[in-house]
């Protein structure tokens, strides 16, 4: 009886155990938005500007939202990889991974009442504007789903309820736009600013520079972004620009050169450049950020590059990675919680792939749509100019 009573007893014990151990695995994943001070992994480096602090203020909620962000931004980038070589996706595709923290950085410092305009490396700005996946494959196979109704592919995301403006194939076209909005955004007195990207092989442009000196005169609250990834197609930054320090390039206007890599330091210097905007006009940004792919999907990206720098990269400053660390370090999460968080975001991506080949194309008269104001269409004639064919919408 005693016997028996003993191995009850241990067995509960054990079981106890189990179960405890079984707790402690499946603990919740951390959730505190207590304040984290982390310092950046270099310092900012300032043109005619004070340097903001090193320290930058998170929580493990926002530590934990990057990962999953930029751990769905991969996903969805690689993704994008094989359906381009599956041919589902066709004409020009260019991949952001490896430049995730500005897209998720920004996001943290700024409102969706700002503004972004970018140019065509588009996918990851649309998700951090609050796209969907499904809206970004169907864009990109040319699906009715699609964020532009399967018209604009990959180089056209757009999203105007969140202020998010593509999206733009034209080499920087783009940057006096974004100075449009900035100044629209002046004239309503409405205390917000607006982010034009543009690469470092558009930092060369013309217009660039006459939009810069426009929107210095009127003080407009534009924030340019040079996305360096310090090779414009497959030109070197140095074979193409005398001067690569293109945070210092609006001479006049003040610049900051920051980590492109390090999602806190690209949150941390968005917010000081909005501040900075809002009271003083425009400012550069240069991000310090590196792209893993080749430019295009035509491009493999390893004859004016080593495959050496590019592992070195990776290994080195890799924005995942780094974020990675940091929960570890800090405790917010075991290693597996994170391995399952990239499971459950490689799901989400096979998930909306399936959705999007789902979505019909588009119907053929959809080329007449969206190309006038509505209600100022035109009437189109036939080769002997008195026939009406048809009257576009």
């Amino acid at each position: 009886m005693a016997l028996s009573y003993l191995r009850s007893s241990s067995s509960s014990s054990a079981n106890l155990k189990l179960l405890s151990s079984a707790v402690s695995i499946r603990r919740p994943i951390s959730t505190d938005t207590t304040p984290i001070t982390v310092e950046t992994s270099v310092p900012f480096t300032a043109h005619q500007c004070e340097a903001p602090s090193r320290s930058v203020e998170t929580s493990s909620s926002e530590l934990l939202n990057f990962f999953r962000n930029m751990a769905l931004m991969r996903r969805m980038e690689i993704a994008a990889d094989s359906l381009y070589k599956a041919k589902l996706i066709r004409g020009f595709c260019h991949l952001y991974d490896g430049q995730e923290a500005v897209a998720s950085g920004m996001e943290a410092a700024i409102t969706k009442k700002d503004c972004i305009i970018t140019a065509y490396r588009d996918h990851c700005i649309f998700m951090g504007r609050g796209g969907t996946l499904l809206e970004v494959f169907a864009e990109l196979m040319g699906r009715r789903a699609g964020c532009s109704k399967g018209k604009g592919g990959s180089m056209h995301c757009y999203k105007k309820d969140s202020n998010f403006y593509g999206g733009h194939g034209i080499v920087g076209a783009q940057v006096p736009l974004g100075c449009g909005l900035a100044f629209a955004q002046k004239y309503s007195k409405d205390e917000t600013v607006t982010f034009a990207l543009y690469g470092d092989g558009a930092a060369n442009q013309g217009q660039l520079f006459e939009a810069l000196n426009i929107s210095a005169l009127w003080d407009l609250p534009a924030i340019l972004v040079c996305e360096n990834n310090h090779y414009g197609m497959g030109t070197a930054e140095w074979r193409a620009s005398k001067s690569p320090a293109y945070y210092k390039r609006g001479d006049y206007a003040p610049g900051l050169k920051v980590d492109g890599m390090d999602v806190l330091a690209v949150k941390q210097a968005c917010k000081f450049a909005k501040e900075h905007a809002l009271k003083n006009g425009p400012i550069i940004l240069e991000m310090d950020t590196y792209r893993y792919h080749g430019h295009s999907m035509s491009d493999p990206g390893s004859t004016y590059r080593t495959r050496d720098e590019i592992s070195g990269v990776r290994q080195e400053r890799d924005p995942i990675e780094r974020v990675r660390k940091l929960i570890l370090s800090h405790d917010l999460a075991t290693e597996k919680e994170l391995k399952d968080i990239e499971k459950e975001m490689r799901k989400e991506v096979d998930d909306a792939i399936a959705q999007a080949k789902e979505s019909p194309m588009p119907e053929p008269s959809e080329l007449f749509t969206n190309v006038y104001a509505k209600g100022l269409g035109v009437e189109s004639f036939g080769a002997d100019r008195k026939e009406v064919r048809a009257t576009l919408p």
